[in-house]
């Protein structure tokens, strides 16, 4: 991955020579010069020659943007490269957003790594805004993520957070058994795991991973990992898209490889399926893999190809997985952070719980602490600090700026989130902020937008949510944690890394001792 970076830079010199090329050949546009110099955009730094503002965003993009909002305000223009880019970065701009302009700002700018394959003309998460789009996600609201089947599916969630607290216990165990060690573990090995299997269960209804040593598994959980890599590499043919046929980072190569992997493991399923249904056995299964088999469309842009049915089916494996596990994590560091938190965590556990029984998502409504700090995490730590890039589908006015056509929306949730004029001590993790406030993430309170808004909002916070809250709540209950080697919390390296979602740089380790019930 180091490579991809040396080349990013290498292909940035190569890409400034052949724009100066470019501008110095077509030095007129079909669009008129003289509507671009009616344009009043909105402020911004004033950026390189040709490359744009490219070095002001540097490679920790939304923390980067966010200094700059001291000095250009909440609503930031930036040219990278030849991308014309809208930068939103307040609540108030984000509400004026989703409330105004959500149609006109409903279509995606599709990065190039998700052409590969024509994963985008699939997909639901990063298609284009139309009639194939409308269709599918209005499916995917209906067949997945419905409160009835996202409650009928509960016991299997319980099934698969039960089987990686039992991993957990037994590889600490055998760490201090057989090596010697302290008995920590590495959260990030457990997580993904976990979610993949719950998520595998409730798409297709089946386990992907048998146990936290399953090839297969381990096959699948590899390739999503290179997937993600990949696609939160710099791209420069995002800014420079003339440069879309040599691909020079290798990115679209590279994300075709590892996904072409993903979907052939998907494909199984799906071919498997087909086959089950065409030999007229009687139907075992009634999921969400099932609903998308037996749409009927309309034809045209209404129908679904098997080819389809395998992006929408592995982009709920990518999205859900990545973001939950990432999430959880972020979650049991700042617990294991911050003593005080997790102790009143503990402490509501075993008043409302009890110590006879499990925690189940029929209580997760009588855990007041564990939902703020659940909404205190995704605040500090939202999996998408961009959520994902907009596209305007037209000429916009938008908070007195003229917005022109395919210019690229992004809005900088992390800044959001850490914005001052909506939050006290908004750096500080504080669940307690929540207990006195009606504020929630599903949407309406744009101060807090993790699952974004409008018609682009995560079709799955609904599930997302309960998964993050259940998994946290059966740690803390299951088990009493520390660190290694004694380490003091305040001392815990909490920095990001950047890709498509937000993970912590270093991952979590710590040592968990059984609480005997």
């Amino acid at each position: 991955m180091e490579s991809s970076i040396i080349w990013f830079w290498m292909s940035l010199c190569l890409a400034t020579v052949l724009w100066f090329f470019i501008v110095f050949i077509f030095t007129s546009r079909k669009k008129s010069a003289s509507n671009e110099l009616l344009l009043q955009p909105p402020p911004g730094p004033s950026g390189w020659p040709l490359i744009g503002n490219i070095l002001d965003v540097g490679m920790m993009p939304h923390q980067n943007t966010h200094k700059l909002k001291t000095k250009f305000g909440p609503v930031l223009w930036l040219k990278l490269g030849m991308s014309k880019t809208l930068v939103i970065q307040s609540a108030k701009a984000a509400e004026e957003l989703f409330k105004k302009h959500d149609l006109v700002f409903s279509d995606r700018k599709v990065l190039d790594s998700l052409t590969a394959s024509d994963f985008d003309k699939g997909s639901v998460t990063v298609g284009r805004y139309g009639e194939y789009w409308r269709m599918a996600r209005k499916l995917c609201s209906s067949e997945l993520f419905v409160h009835k089947k996202i409650s009928a599916s509960a016991p299997t969630r319980q099934t698969c957070i039960d089987i990686m607290l039992q991993w957990i216990k037994d590889d600490s165990a055998a760490s201090i058994m057989n090596g010697g060690g302290s008995g920590e573990i590495q959260f990030s090995k457990y997580l993904p795991l976990m979610t993949f299997n719950l998520l595998s269960n409730y798409l297709v209804s089946r386990d992907i991973i048998t146990d936290s040593k399953s090839e297969k598994g381990n096959e699948f959980v590899e390739a999503m990992n290179k997937f993600m890599e990949w696609n939160g590499v710099p791209n420069l043919v995002d800014s420079f898209p003339f440069l879309k046929w040599i691909d020079p980072q290798g990115i679209r190569r590279n994300t075709d490889k590892y996904l072409c992997q993903l979907m052939n493991i998907i494909g199984g399923f799906v071919k498997e399926r087909i086959q089950e249904k065409l030999s007229g056995k009687e139907k075992k299964t009634n999921d969400f893999l099932d609903a998308l088999l037996e749409y009927n469309g309309k034809g045209g842009t209404d129908e679904l190809s098997e080819r389809n049915v395998i992006i929408i089916v592995l982009e709920m494996f990518v999205a859900g997985s990545e973001t939950t596990s990432s999430t959880i994590q972020w979650g049991m560091a700042e617990l294991l952070r911050n003593p005080d938190s997790l102790r009143k965590l503990k402490d509501e556990l075993d008043q409302v719980i009890g110590q006879s029984r499990k925690v189940e998502e029929g209580d997760l409504n009588n855990l007041p602490y564990l939902q703020a700090v659940v909404k205190e995490t995704m605040r500090l730590h939202p999996s998408l600090p961009f959520l994902l890039p907009r596209n305007a589908m037209e000429d916009t006015k938008f908070m007195g700026y003229l917005i022109p056509k395919n210019t690229m929306v992004l809005l900088n949730v992390w800044a959001i989130q850490r914005d001052p004029d909506s939050w006290d001590d908004p750096l500080s993790f504080k669940p307690e902020r929540f207990i006195t406030t009606k504020i929630d993430s599903k949407g309406q309170n744009f101060e807090l937008i993790p699952f974004g808004s409008g018609r682009r909002s995560c079709i799955g916070m609904f599930l997302g949510d309960r998964m993050v809250s259940l998994t946290l709540a059966r740690l803390v209950q299951n088990f009493d944690w520390k660190l290694p080697d004694n380490a003091p919390p305040e001392c815990m390296d909490m920095r990001e890394k950047v890709g498509i979602t937000l993970r912590k740089l270093v991952p979590l380790t710590a040592i968990p001792t059984e609480r005997k019930f």
